[in-house]
């Protein structure tokens, strides 16, 4: 229950923070890096941290790119603004 509860929370958390700036290609980059940090910490709860990392790296950089500013922003990007 502890693990079902921890990966729900950072699941919502990475939707919200996936998709920090404005062109598609800064949206990916965060989204990625941010899908691999919370992936590893959920991969780590569940034996693979790897795996999970790539998983959320994918999850992360897909929900960046394919969602416009206007339906998900996080602000602005401190990384390629």
């Amino acid at each position: 229950m502890r693990k079902l509860l921890f990966s729900s929370v950072v699941l919502a958390s990475l939707v919200a923070l996936s998709a920090c700036g404005q062109s598609p290609a800064c949206r990916g980059a965060t989204g990625a890096a941010m899908g691999a940090a919370g992936g590893a910490a959920i991969g780590a709860l569940a034996g693979n941290p790897l795996l999970g990392a790539a998983a959320g790296a994918v999850a992360g950089g897909a929900t960046g790119v394919l969602t416009s500013p206007n339906q998900l922003s996080a602000g602005s990007s401190p990384l390629c603004n």
